[in-house]
């Protein structure tokens, strides 16, 4: 199983791109603007899209991907959400004003893409994956999602503050290779973490307490420009774990 980062980032700049992580070729965690690196051959391959959340630097390149790969799509692309994700994206995104309504283009029966709602708790199986997805504490539903595969497992917290739920569902499950989680903010920031839903060293330091696992961590989106405090703060915070930063061209191999 193989996890190559399309993007990390929390916002944009040079060679920065927000979160999108592809699994084997075919499978999308997220779909911001890391999807334009892909080329359109790539992109042909994809057949699944798990969304976190409906915030825009997650969703962003969604629309012009579906676009894109309008004429090359054979069976419907399968977008994985909560209710209020998907509900968010018909009515402000796919809603024939800001872009057309590809869930029932070229025709309701026959669509490009078909959502597939998922509540936390629930697993979805592609092959010999499994992706089960966990609440998480944002300011709009949000999830992460806990991948496993005969060769590991890993998970992804999305977007989240404080919270044990995520850590909860982790613990409930014997293995845990690796851990992408976000660090969005320095410590500075740490009222703005606590109200915009996010953490920061501090926060996730006292959240991975609650982790019975030992995995390989990565730390995801940060704030650009603020890159090099926050894993600083994360490696001087956070105990006993091996920990990484996240770039936008890591690939990572379970």
């Amino acid at each position: 199983m193989e996890i190559r980062v399309l993007g990390c980032s929390g916002g944009v700049g040079a060679n920065l791109k927000t979160t999108t992580l592809l699994l084997d070729q075919e499978i999308l965690i997220d779909a911001g603007t890391g999807i334009g690196d892909l080329t359109i051959d790539e992109m042909s391959r994809i057949r699944h899209i798990f969304l976190t959340h409906s915030h825009l630097d997650h969703i962003a390149c969604f629309p012009l991907l579906i676009d894109t790969l309008f004429d090359r799509i054979v069976k419907p692309i399968h977008i994985h959400a909560q209710p209020a994700t998907i509900e968010a994206l018909q009515k402000h995104i796919f809603n024939n004003k800001i872009w057309p309504d590809f869930a029932s283009l070229p025709s309701p029966d026959k669509p490009v893409m078909r959502f597939q709602p998922m509540n936390p708790g629930e697993i979805c199986r592609i092959n010999d994956r499994s992706f089960d997805m966990i609440r998480v504490n944002h300011i709009v539903p949000g999830v992460g999602y806990r991948v496993e595969s005969p060769k590991g497992v890993f998970a992804f917290s999305g977007d989240t503050t404080s919270n044990d739920t995520f850590w909860e569902a982790l613990n409930a499950k014997d293995r845990l290779d690796v851990l992408i989680v976000e660090a969005a903010f320095p410590n500075a920031e740490i009222d703005l973490c606590r109200r915009a839903g996010h953490y920061c060293a501090t926060l996730l330091a006292e959240d991975l307490e609650k982790l019975q696992h030992k995995p390989k961590v990565y730390i995801s989106h940060n704030k650009p420009g603020a890159e090099q405090t926050i894993f600083a703060e994360c490696q001087s915070a956070i105990n006993g774990l091996d920990v990484h930063p996240l770039s936008g061209d890591d690939r990572i191999t379970l």
